[in-house]
């Protein structure tokens, strides 16, 4: 099917917001990279020695790359959220990669479906605004969780000069929103627009909710929390501005 020739505005952070980029080209639709948040490493961040853990779970590619760039050990079991950062995980070269489907309570019951309490705790790498949820859920089942925060999400000071055109005309456009604190920071950044002709593919409800104060065209919801789910919203939105 021939798809029109509507630019997508990718908020994702780098470097995952280039492989974004590069499949959404692959659709044959016209990319623009805009990350509304950047990766800021936390090199003064504590790191227990690999020896006293018993695996790690990571809840984004992003946590991967950042404990990889502390860390060379890749021996320890890899317990992932979904498949992108299981597919970051192998690239990196763990050996013992096991992925979930879903969020973070489908992951602590992925890992309680798997393996036993061990004496040594995990180790759950995130981003130093992770809520620590999934700790929560993990004690539930009997886990012993250390948390890591290794890396910030920076505010973007702005949208890229393509963005910012996109959003100016008056023809169709659509927005890919990777989590809820980057559609938090896209509205903020959006508010001086009028945006009656874009429409956003979000990856959960909870990246939906920001949008609401911006008046958005439309809103996809994706049916899971990861990037093939994102990516079956912005397959429906796109249906949408052709019908």
């Amino acid at each position: 099917m021939t798809r029109p020739a509507i630019p997508v505005i990718i908020t994702r952070a780098q470097p995952g917001a280039d492989e974004t980029a590069q499949r959404v080209q692959r659709m044959g639709l016209s990319a623009i990279v805009s990350p509304v948040l950047t990766q800021q490493d936390r090199s003064e961040a504590a790191l227990p020695d690999a020896e006293t853990l018993s695996g790690l779970v990571f809840t984004s590619a992003n946590g991967v790359r950042a404990y990889s760039a502390r860390r060379p050990d890749r021996t320890l079991p890899a317990w992932c959220v979904g498949p992108a950062t299981a597919a970051a995980a192998r690239e990196a070269g763990y050996a013992q990669v096991r992925a979930s489907a879903g969020n973070a309570a489908d992951l602590a019951a992925f890992i309680a479906s798997q393996a036993a309490p061990a004496t040594k705790p995990l180790l759950h790498v995130a981003n130093a605004a992770a809520k620590g949820d999934l700790i929560k859920l993990l004690a539930d089942h009997g886990f012993a969780t250390v948390f890591a925060p290794l890396y910030d999400m920076r505010p973007a000071a702005a949208l890229s000069d393509a963005a910012r055109n996109a959003l100016t005309c008056d023809t169709p456009c659509l927005a890919l929103i990777h989590s809820a604190k980057g559609a938090q920071r896209f509205a903020d950044l959006c508010a001086e627009f009028c945006l009656n002709h874009l429409s956003a593919a979000v990856i959960s409800d909870a990246a939906a909710k920001p949008l609401n104060a911006i008046k958005l065209s439309a809103i996809q919801i994706a049916p899971r929390p990861n990037e093939a789910g994102l990516f079956q919203a912005l397959d429906t939105a796109l249906a949408t501005l052709s019908a």
